[in-house]
C-alpha cells in the first residue's frame, strides 16, 4: 500500500473506530461485536506500524498508553477549580434557594446532577483535538495527566467540530472494575484500594499510562468554561457537549421549583445503591449562565451551586480493642479495632476515636457493640455505643499516662482535647513527620510512602527528613521491596523535591497550625526561610489571615534548635528555601488580567504563562481591581461585566504589543 492510500484508509478507520467507541462507551448502544471492533483496531495498528509517520495524537491507538512518564508537570488553571458548599437537609436547600432569590431577584431554575465520587479533572481541546488534561490539585494548579486521560474511552480524542474549549469532569472507576481490580491485587498479595475514588485517583497518577489503560476508568463531564458561547444555560451547554461526543450523566434533571429539587435528591438517597458507580451526593446549580455570573463566587466556592451530601451509610460492629497512634505533633489518638463490617462498598475494621473526651461522652467501651458509619462515605466513625446489648464483660478504657512509643509521660494542655507526647525525639513523631514531609501536598516525593519510610528507619538509613538527601542508590538496593530500579527512582524523586517552592517546604516541616494555605501566605509575604525565621510575632500577624495562634506556633517552632538544625541540613543538601524567582521588572508587573474567549493560535494556558512571566497576574473573574480583560473570539459574560465596570478591554494584538 502506498502512503496516500494508507492515509485515506487510516482516516476512515479512525473515524469508524471513534464512532463505535462513542456508541459503546457513551451511548451504551453498540452496533458491532467486540470481535469486529478488535479486527478494525488491529488493522489500524498494523497500518500505523507500517507507516509510523502517519500516527496522530487523536488516533484511537493512542488510548492504550504511550511511553512511561518521568514525572507530572504542574499545570496552572486559568480560572480556579473551586469546591462547593454543602447541604445536608431539605432546610439547607431551602435556605440556599432563598439566598438565590435575594441575590438574583428572580426565582431561578436549577439543574440537578449526581455528584460522582471520583477525581475532578480539567481537559483542554484546541481546534477539536485533546491537548491537555490535568488534576484539580489545590484548585489553583494541578498535575498534567494527559497521557493517562487519553486512555479513558469515554473521553473523545477528537471532537465533532474544530472548537477550542476547556471543560471539567469527574474521572471515576465503575464498581465492577473496582471489585475486579481489588480481586487481582488480593491474589497478588498487594494492598487493596479503600474505595473506587482512591482507585481512580491512584490510576490517573501512574507514570506508566498502560497501567491507567488497564484500569477501565470512565468519565462524565459536568462543566464547560466560557459556556456562554454555546448557549444561555448550563443545560444547553451540557446538551452541546453531548452533541460533541462527551459523556454527560443522563440522570441530570432541570426544575423550576426547589421542592421538586428536594423530592428528586431524596429519591436518589435510596436509589443510589442501584448505580454502577459510587456517588456521595447531588449538585444543584442555577441553570441560567447570566444569573450564575450575577451571583458570583466566594474565595472558595461559587454562590450559585451547592452540593447535597447523602447521609452516611451505617452498620453494626464490635470493638475488639482500643489502640494508640502518635502523630507528628505528638497527639496520641485512640483508635477502635473493629470486627470487619461492610460499609459503602468497602470493609471497615478501624475507626478513629479522636480523644478521651469523645470516648467518655459517648461511653464507648472495649467489647461494645457499636453503630459505625462512613462520614461522607470515606472516613469511618463510631456514631454510638449500643448499650442495651452489654453483658457486663465490656472494659472501660483508661487514657494513657505514657507515650506508647517512647514511654514519656503524656500531657494534656488545659483547653485542648488531645493528650500528647511532649518528646520531640519520639520515634513515632519523627516517622510521621517524615511521611508528612514526603506527602503530595508537601514535598511530593513519589514512592516515599509509610511502608518505605518504615523500611528506611528499620535499616538505620534515616533519623529525620534531612537524612533523605544523603541516601545513595546502592544503600537502598536489597532492602525489602527495593530493587535497583525502584531504588534509583526513589533517589531521583528525592533529588527532584529540592526545587519545590518555599510554601511546600514550610508545609512539609509540619509546623503546628501551619497548613497548606498558611504556608503559602507566609512564603509569599516573606519570600525565604531566612526572612521568616527572623520575623517577629508582630510581623507575622500583619500577614492577612495569619492570626496569633499560627504566628506564635511559627515563631516558637522555627526558633527550636532541632528545627533550625534540620533547616540547615536541608539547605546544605541543596533544598530550595525560597518561594521562587521574582518576576519583577516585567512589562506587565503589578497588572491583573482576566481572559475570555479564544485567542487564535494561543491556548489559554499559554496566554496565562506569558502574563505571569511578564510579572502580571491572571484571575478568573472581573472586578473593579482588574486592569485588563483580554477578549478573544466568542467572549463570555466577563466581557459584559468588564464593560459595566469600565475595565480596559484589549484584543490579542494589543496584548502582544503590551508584552
Amino acid at each position: 500500500m502506498d502512503k496516500l492510500t494508507a492515509q485515506q484508509r487510516l482516516d476512515q478507520l479512525r473515524r469508524e473506530l471513534e464512532r463505535h467507541n462513542w456508541l459503546y462507551h457513551v451511548k451504551d448502544s453498540p452496533e458491532i461485536s467486540d470481535a469486529q471492533y478488535d479486527a478494525l483496531m488491529q488493522e489500524l495498528l498494523g497500518l500505523e506500524r507500517d507507516f509510523p509517520n502517519l500516527v496522530t495524537a487523536d488516533s484511537p491507538s493512542q488510548r492504550v498508553g504511550g511511553t512511561v512518564l518521568e514525572g507530572f508537570t504542574p499545570v496552572v488553571h486559568p480560572s480556579p477549580m473551586l469546591s462547593l458548599d454543602n447541604a445536608f437537609s431539605p432546610g439547607d436547600l431551602r435556605s440556599f434557594h432563598q439566598r438565590m432569590q435575594r441575590l438574583l431577584e428572580v426565582d431561578p431554575a436549577y439543574v440537578v446532577e449526581l455528584k460522582i465520587d471520583g477525581l475532578a479533572v480539567a481537559v483542554d481541546y484546541q481546534e477539536g483535538i485533546l491537548v491537555r488534561g490535568s488534576t484539580r490539585g489545590d484548585g489553583r494548579s494541578g498535575e498534567d495527566i494527559t497521557a493517562n486521560l487519553r486512555t479513558i474511552k469515554a473521553l473523545p480524542l477528537r471532537l465533532k467540530e474544530p472548537v477550542s474549549i476547556r471543560l471539567r469532569g469527574e474521572a471515576f472507576m465503575p464498581q465492577k472494575a473496582f471489585e475486579g481490580l481489588n480481586s487481582v491485587r488480593e491474589q497478588q498479595g498487594q494492598a487493596l484500594f479503600a474505595n473506587p475514588r482512591n482507585a481512580a485517583a491512584g490510576s490517573l497518577r501512574q507514570l506508566d499510562p498502560k497501567i491507567a489503560a488497564s484500569r477501565h476508568l470512565d468519565l462524565f463531564v459536568y462543566t464547560l468554561e466560557e459556556a456562554e458561547a454555546y448557549g444561555d444555560s448550563h443545560w444547553q451547554a451540557m446538551d452541546w457537549l453531548e452533541e460533541m461526543g462527551f459523556k454527560v450523566n443522563p440522570l441530570r434533571r432541570r426544575f423550576q421549583d426547589i421542592e421538586a429539587v428536594i423530592e428528586y435528591v431524596e429519591t436518589w438517597r435510596v436509589k443510589r445503591a442501584e448505580l454502577p458507580y459510587a456517588t456521595d451526593g447531588m449538585v444543584i446549580k442555577v441553570d441560567n449562565l447570566a444569573l450564575q455570573a450575577k451571583a458570583g463566587v466566594t474565595i472558595k466556592s461559587p454562590r450559585w451551586a451547592i452540593a447535597w451530601k447523602f447521609p452516611a451509610q451505617q452498620g453494626e460492629s464490635r470493638i475488639l480493642d482500643i489502640t494508640l497512634n502518635v502523630g507528628r505533633t505528638g497527639a496520641i489518638t485512640p483508635t477502635a479495632e473493629l470486627e470487619p463490617v461492610q460499609l459503602a462498598g468497602t470493609t471497615v475494621s478501624r475507626a478513629s476515636l479522636h480523644n478521651e473526651d469523645y470516648i467518655r461522652d459517648k461511653d464507648i467501651r472495649i467489647g461494645d457493640l457499636v453503630l459505625v458509619q462512613k462520614a461522607g462515605d470515606i472516613i469511618p466513625e463510631i456514631v454510638e455505643s449500643l448499650k442495651d446489648n452489654r453483658d457486663g464483660s465490656e472494659i472501660i478504657w483508661q487514657p494513657p499516662t505514657h507515650c506508647p512509643t517512647c514511654g514519656s509521660n503524656s500531657v494534656r494542655v488545659v483547653g485542648e482535647a488531645v493528650r500528647r507526647c511532649p518528646n520531640p525525639s519520639c520515634p513515632a513523631q519523627i516517622r510521621e513527620r517524615v511521611i508528612h514531609y514526603a506527602s503530595r501536598g508537601a514535598m511530593d516525593i513519589e514512592g516515599l510512602g509509610p511502608a518505605v519510610v518504615d523500611t528506611l528507619f528499620k535499616a538505620g538509613l534515616i533519623k529525620n527528613a534531612g537524612d533523605l538527601y544523603t541516601l545513595k542508590t546502592e544503600e537502598l538496593e536489597g532492602l525489602e521491596r527495593m530493587g535497583p530500579k525502584s531504588a534509583a527512582k526513589l533517589v531521583a524523586a528525592i533529588e527532584k523535591s529540592k526545587v519545590q517552592p518555599l510554601e511546600r517546604l514550610l508545609f512539609g516541616l509540619g509546623i503546628r497550625f501551619v497548613g497548606a494555605k498558611a504556608a503559602r501566605l507566609l512564603a509569599e509575604n516573606f519570600g525565604s526561610i531566612e526572612a521568616l525565621m527572623a520575623a517577629s510575632h508582630e510581623q507575622l500577624i500583619l500577614v492577612p489571615e495569619i492570626g496569633d495562634i499560627i504566628a506564635a506556633s511559627a515563631v516558637s517552632e522555627l526558633a527550636d534548635p532541632d528545627m533550625q538544625n534540620l533547616i540547615f541540613r536541608l539547605q546544605e543538601a541543596g533544598v530550595s528555601t525560597v518561594q521562587g524567582q521574582s518576576k519583577s521588572g516585567g512589562p506587565l508587573e503589578g497588572k491583573t488580567f482576566v481572559l475570555t474567549g479564544t485567542l487564535d493560535g494561543l491556548s489559554r494556558i499559554e496566554v496565562q504563562k506569558l502574563i505571569e512571566d511578564a510579572g502580571g497576574t491572571v484571575t478568573g473573574s472581573v472586578s473593579a481591581k482588574t486592569d485588563y480583560v483580554v477578549a478573544g473570539d466568542k467572549p463570555g459574560s466577563k466581557l459584559a461585566k468588564a464593560q459595566d465596570l469600565g475595565v480596559s478591554i484589549i484584543d490579542k494584538d494589543q496584548f502582544l504589543e503590551m508584552l
